[in-house]
């Protein structure tokens, strides 16, 4: 059983004060058993994710691995997406207990982070993972990862890049929610699936994306990811109580891999 940590049912109230100071309406407890909170964007950390999986016997977390992925993105919010699902791959190395795959990761989460140039108080983050992996210290290496993700958080606010840290807090979510989705299908389970329905969370994201700056928002690729999210909060609205069918857990794996697959691409349509 995969580890149970800080998990419990919370207000979207409670996630948006902490972002904007908004009102709006409660969670679901059967969307998310937990949402992270910071001072800046509250969306699920990866390993929130996969903890809130809850799925019955092992789960084939290597079988999830992606390809490697490009380190020459030149355009700030495709990095910043890519850095988000990056930091995704390494709960998921963390998850199989692939201590060498951890360490790449690691290495690679610090190269697209000095390309935004947030990278000053990473290097010590990232020795202290390659630490942890030789060691096998699996929890506290979950632990690190998370305080790796709020040090770049910290650092793009601290340059005034909040528009950035809405776009790592979002890559993180679709390659997440790309993940759950997979090990779902990979051995159907109605109480694992009932995970996928998050239509107020996605709703939440949409707006985030609303309040990015306007130039960045009328890049390319941004317009594209707002677009696909209007129809994964479509897959994901299933009914209250309901878990979604193995087909529909395979259109949600579908459209989030299509989302991930334009975020990773070095050509982006114009």
């Amino acid at each position: 059983m995969i580890r149970l940590t800080r998990l419990g049912a919370i207000s979207l109230t409670a996630m948006i004060l902490a972002a904007t100071g908004a009102e709006t309406g409660r969670l679901p407890a059967d969307q998310l058993a937990k949402a992270a909170r910071s001072d800046s964007i509250s969306i699920p950390t990866p390993g929130e994710l996969f903890a809130a999986l809850e799925k019955p016997g092992k789960t084939n977390w290597s079988g999830q691995y992606r390809g490697p992925m490009p380190m020459t993105y030149r355009n700030r919010a495709q990095i910043a997406l890519n850095l988000g699902g990056l930091i995704a791959d390494g709960f998921i190395a963390v998850e199989a207990k692939d201590s060498q795959q951890v360490k790449n990761i690691g290495s690679d989460i610090i190269k697209l982070a000095k390309a935004l140039g947030v990278s000053e108080n990473l290097l010590r983050r990232g020795n202290s993972i390659n630490e942890f992996a030789e060691n096998d210290e699996w929890d506290t290496l979950q632990e690190e990862l998370e305080a790796t993700q709020n040090e770049v958080k910290s650092s793009m606010q601290s340059h005034s890049d909040q528009d950035l840290v809405i776009l790592l807090c979002l890559g993180g979510w679709i390659r997440g929610t790309q993940v759950v989705s997979g090990a779902i299908m990979q051995n159907y389970d109605e109480r694992s699936a009932k995970v996928l329905r998050q239509p107020a969370l996605v709703s939440f994201m949409k707006s985030k994306i609303n309040e990015i700056s306007p130039q960045l928002r009328s890049e390319p690729l941004l317009r594209d990811v707002s677009e696909q999210l209007t129809g994964i909060e479509k897959l994901v609205s299933f009914p209250a109580g309901k878990a979604p069918s193995a087909d529909e857990v395979r259109k949600v794996n579908e459209a989030v891999g299509k989302v991930m697959e334009k975020i990773e691409s070095k050509t982006i349509e114009k």
